[in-house]
């Protein structure tokens, strides 16, 4: 790599290294020792403790623990730190979020609050599971081609009181928000596309969304009805007026036009991917869930269906049809292309929650209370953002076995088998620990005579009924 490309992505880390520290306002030390332990650690983390054994945790463990469950994170200044730094591109410069969803299961664990049943899919077909544990939602900016990485620019843990569908469009809104405000977004650029699996409504999210510079896309399932705009009625008709035209099932191709766009791909991985589009669709509302309380009119939330198949998946799987919905009206044969290509970029957010747990151990701490839990997801997404930018930095010091790999084509996992080497030279602006005593503990035989609290597992508020009541 070129000298001043180099010099460019050393100053992006130190200047990054420093705002998470200065983001760090309680236990600063502590939890930054701790960050640089999970980077510099030998294989996988499968518990905290583990980590204070490291060169680069100066503290004891203790320490350590005092600083996960009473250490503090600015999280708005984190966040703003994340939204600065370089951001990847899809094809064409645009933008592309996603947002999903994963779970820190902890099915046993009694005295932790803020609980609910996450959805979890099993091995098995139809083998899926409601296991307790605390949902987090995270934003992520992706890139084009094949790669497992991406750029975690947010992360918000879904409470009991909280409408999934509200709070993810409160977390876009701040991270698009954010952007603007870094310059990612110009006046001119196109819409930031947001793209999202089938658990979200992504009706509703355009909806909340509609002052923002943003495209929506998202899968729907295969059975869902959508309608064009309704038909010119006939001179002196009466009644009111129809809102829908001739339904458009996704199930029953009889009931599909002509497409506006049709277009055909070979690809690496799929063979031939074969797409066609249709604009103007929108789906029937009804006054139910969060549309129960509208004032008003149910609105039209008019977007482009586009239906992809393609020829064979990797899996030897029988390859179904995939429906996607969004929310731009206007499109051409081309941005279907780039669409449904930016829809397949989403599963590298699957490579990042993988990275996450069976790597860095995000999910690996016993930790007891939520706000220690939101500590912790702060600390590794610093970790995975710091491999980001030492990616042109490290050496690849690959396996015997492992295939020798350019610095653009190094994963997550062999820049962090590197990182500990690049350590030495980076900003470390925690200070030295101070010469201390461990405290006198508990006495032997003395009971606990304030256990901790046990908590239901759950949603606390429930949804309105939308049926009426009678008698």
């Amino acid at each position: 790599m070129h000298d001043e490309s180099r010099t460019v992505a050393w100053g992006d880390l130190a200047r990054f290294r420093h705002e998470f520290y200065a983001a760090l306002t309680a236990r600063a030390d502590a939890l930054f020792e701790l960050t640089d332990a999970v980077l510099c650690a030998e294989g996988r983390v499968t518990s905290l403790v583990d980590l204070t054994l490291q060169a680069q945790h100066r503290r004891g463990h203790g320490a350590m623990y005092d600083a996960v469950n009473h250490g503090w994170l600015e999280p708005g200044r984190f966040r703003g730190a994340l939204a600065s730094l370089p951001l990847p591109r899809a094809a064409g410069g645009r933008i592309v979020l996603a947002v999903d969803v994963s779970p820190w299961l902890r099915p046993e664990a009694s005295t932790s609050a803020h609980r609910l049943f996450c959805h979890v899919y099993g091995r098995a077909k139809n083998n899926a599971q409601l296991i307790p544990g605390w949902p987090y939602s995270f934003v992520v900016a992706l890139q084009s081609g094949a790669t497992s990485w991406t750029a975690v620019l947010d992360a918000v843990r879904l409470g009991p009181a909280d409408d999934a569908t509200a709070a993810t469009a409160t977390q876009l809104r701040e991270v698009v928000t954010r952007l603007i405000n870094a310059g990612h977004w110009q006046i001119d650029d196109p819409n930031i596309l947001i793209v999202t699996d089938s658990g979200y409504d992504i009706t509703r999210l355009t909806f909340l969304l509609q002052d923002l510079p943003v495209d929506l896309l998202g899968r729907v399932r295969s059975d869902r009805v959508y309608y064009p705009p309704a038909l010119p009625r006939p001179a002196g008709t009466m009644g009111r007026p129809s809102r829908h035209g001739p339904e458009f099932a996704l199930a029953r191709p009889e009931t599909w036009p002509p497409p506006a766009h049709q277009t055909s791909t070979d690809t690496t991985r799929y063979g031939s991917a074969h797409a066609s589009s249709w604009n103007q669709y929108h789906p029937r509302l009804a006054r139910r869930g969060p549309w129960q309380g509208h004032p008003g009119e149910l609105p039209l939330m008019a977007g482009t269906l586009i239906r992809l198949q393609v020829h064979h998946l990797p899996a030897d799987r029988d390859p179904k049809p995939l429906w996607l919905w969004t929310s731009a009206t206007t499109t051409t044969a081309d941005h279907i292309n780039r669409l449904w290509q930016a829809y397949l970029r989403r599963f590298d957010l699957e490579h990042t929650f993988r990275l996450f747990k069976q790597t860095l151990g995000w999910t690996a701490p016993k930790i007891r209370t939520p706000e220690a839990a939101d500590r912790w997801t702060w600390l590794i997404i610093a970790a995975h953002t710091q491999l980001r930018l030492a990616r042109p930095l490290v050496n690849d010091l690959r396996r015997p076995w492992e295939k020798p790999l350019q610095p653009a084509r190094l994963t997550p996992a062999r820049v962090r088998r590197g990182f500990r080497n690049l350590h030495p030279k980076t900003v470390r602006p925690a200070s030295a620990p101070k010469p201390s005593h461990p405290g006198p503990g508990r006495p032997p035989g003395s009971k606990n005579h304030h256990p901790a609290p046990r908590y239901d597992v759950g949603k606390t508020v429930k949804q309105d009924r939308t049926r009426k009541h009678t008698g």
